[in-house]
């Protein structure tokens, strides 16, 4: 079972970033320390992280990010979070807090 994390407490936190928004949206701007999960690079991502440690779904708005969370719960990870209002509400409250390109 995924639970789900607030923007206000992600800072700080020793996590698995993962940004699931299309690579153009990913490449314009993205919460530091977030790495691109895609369908293409899901398998070699996924298989990349450590299921001990906490991992963070991100999306645009906290929605998507849950269906995600929740599958890689079912794969074994022992904290999956779903960031609740997504690369957005962390852009409203973190604006000089977002990095670009490839990550």
């Amino acid at each position: 079972m995924f639970k789900h994390l607030s923007i206000q407490q992600l800072p700080g936190m020793d996590v698995q970033l993962l940004d699931i928004r299309d690579p153009q949206s990913f490449q314009t701007g993205h919460i530091p320390g977030a790495q691109a999960l895609t369908q293409q690079n899901s398998a070699e991502v996924i298989g990349g992280l450590d299921k001990t440690k906490p991992v963070v779904v991100c999306c645009y708005h906290g929605n998507s990010s849950q269906s995600a969370a929740a599958y890689l719960a079912e794969q074994g990870f022992e904290d999956a979070y779903s960031l609740d209002g997504g690369f957005e509400g962390w852009r409203v409250q973190f604006p000089d807090q977002i990095s670009t390109g490839e990550g």
